[in-house]
């Protein structure tokens, strides 16, 4: 006799095999299926990904909640002061004879266009309405700020550092966009903040290249 793994026997020559010559089939009552529970783990799907799916959190909105309000909240004030003189500024006569020091000319009509850039790109920026207008208008500020400032060094009484940093934030939020805690929330460019922000970038560029090589 042949013992089976069902613990069944068979006697003759049907102990031999598991085939049934009745019912001409095989018997499989005595097998049991493969355990794929122990397959290598080397075989599987190296992209099949069991871990938890990314989901969007408030990090990133609170992270550029604060940019927004940093950097805007500076440009306000210096708005203010080249606006109205406040906080010990030099208001706009006082700002335009620094322009006319530098080359500029119009100093007058430049000096308001850079008060008002300041003031009212700062306010939307901290609102976070047109978020990419107003950070590239703040860039083209701080990219003229840089050309005439630098004399070939980026630290010490001279240095630029200051502005640079000023220009980075600027262009972070020109690319990043304003978060959701933002009036720009699902608007078209809030959707778009790549095609946005480039589109604001030559605008802002152009801006600074007229300022910059025109008045001057």
């Amino acid at each position: 006799m042949h013992h089976f793994d069902d613990g069944t026997t068979r006697a003759g020559s049907d102990a031999l095999s598991p085939y049934d010559s009745t019912t001409k089939s095989f018997d499989t009552t005595a097998y049991t299926p493969l355990d794929t529970s122990t397959e290598d783990s080397r075989d599987a799907d190296p992209f099949d990904d069991d871990r938890r799916k990314f989901g969007w959190t408030a990090g990133p909105d609170i992270g550029l909640l604060g940019l927004r309000a940093v950097l805007g909240g500076i440009f306000v004030l210096h708005g203010l002061q080249k606006v109205f003189g406040l906080f010990g500024g030099p208001g706009i006569n006082g700002f335009a004879q620094s322009l006319e020091k530098m080359g500029y000319r119009e100093s007058v009509v430049l000096a308001w266009v850079t008060g008002i850039t300041e003031l009212a790109g700062g306010a939307l920026l901290v609102l976070g309405l047109f978020t990419p207008l107003a950070a590239a208008g703040l860039l083209a500020v701080m990219a003229n700020v840089i050309a005439l400032q630098y004399k070939g060094g980026f630290f010490g009484p001279n240095g630029v550092e200051l502005e640079l940093a000023l220009a980075g934030m600027a262009f972070a939020a020109l690319f990043a966009g304003p978060g959701r805690a933002a009036l720009d929330y699902n608007r078209s460019w809030f959707r778009h903040p790549l095609a946005a922000g480039f589109i604001a970038l030559l605008i802002g560029a152009g801006g600074a290249a007229v300022t910059y090589f025109v008045f001057r």
